[in-house]
């Protein structure tokens, strides 16, 4: 049987591979709910046939609330970045699985299909090498944080809008962005995988105030996220403080 690591690598791959070929079919009119329905039922069938006795939490599906009382949960995205899925060239979308156990994320993997990669807690990276110039803070294409202008300005950094929250973590986590930031509308499925994975890679992930994320909540509206190396955490978690308290960040 394979380890919890490798079937969340190996179950997020195939199921990029499932997305991959429907939108290279181009047959149907609303690909991201084909896509998010496809990827959902690939998942759920494939982890109530090989870890039966696990729950399951899935964007996709109806919130079980025995999970709450179960050891072992796997909390999944079966499509991150539908909008993106559904716009024809756009890589930044993703297949995020992760497992919850006893009170810590204990496997993760995020695929990111379009871009031929798969990151995960089996055989993680290491922590991105420093980089020179300014920070560079991915955050949403779509729903960036109305702070993170004045946060930049006020810290030199360089804002990259991105789409899935899976593609802007693995962009931190590949050191081709320096930190992710966000603040409002994302959910445990969201973040669980990408941090699982950046945590593996000797990153720091947290709550933009610092404190620890916690995943099989009760309500899994889990809304901001920091991801970013071990050594800058302190100094954002600080910029963020100040920046979110100052008035001149509202638009």
């Amino acid at each position: 049987m394979a380890s919890d690591d490798k079937l969340a690598r190996e179950l997020a791959g195939e199921a990029g591979q499932h997305l991959l070929a429907l939108r290279d079919r181009g047959d149907t009119d609303d690909l991201g709910k084909v896509g998010d329905r496809l990827s959902h039922e690939f998942l759920t069938g494939e982890l109530s046939r090989q870890r039966p006795g696990d729950a399951v939490l899935s964007e996709e599906g109806r919130d079980d609330p025995a999970r709450l009382s179960a050891d072992r949960v796997w909390i999944v995205d079966p499509l991150d970045g539908t909008r993106e899925f559904g716009e024809p060239g756009r890589t930044d979308w993703a297949v995020h699985v992760a497992l919850w156990e006893r009170g810590e994320l204990t496997a993760g993997a995020v695929a990111l299909p379009a871009q031929g990669k798969v990151l995960s807690t089996a055989g993680p990276p290491g922590p991105p090498a420093p980089s020179e110039g300014p920070l560079r803070i991915v955050v949403s294409r779509t729903r960036a944080p109305a702070f993170t202008r004045w946060l930049a300005e006020n810290i030199g950094a360089t804002l990259v809008p991105l789409g899935s929250a899976g593609a802007k973590a693995a962009a931190v986590i590949g050191g081709e962005a320096d930190a992710y930031i966000h603040d409002g509308g994302q959910y445990e499925w969201d973040s669980a995988a990408p941090v699982a994975v950046a945590l593996a890679a000797g990153l720091h992930a947290s709550r933009l105030n610092g404190e620890n994320l916690r995943y099989n909540q009760p309500d899994p509206y889990l809304p901001d996220i920091l991801i970013c190396p071990v050594g800058k955490a302190g100094m954002l978690v600080e910029a963020i403080r100040e920046a979110r308290s100052a008035p001149h960040h509202q638009p």
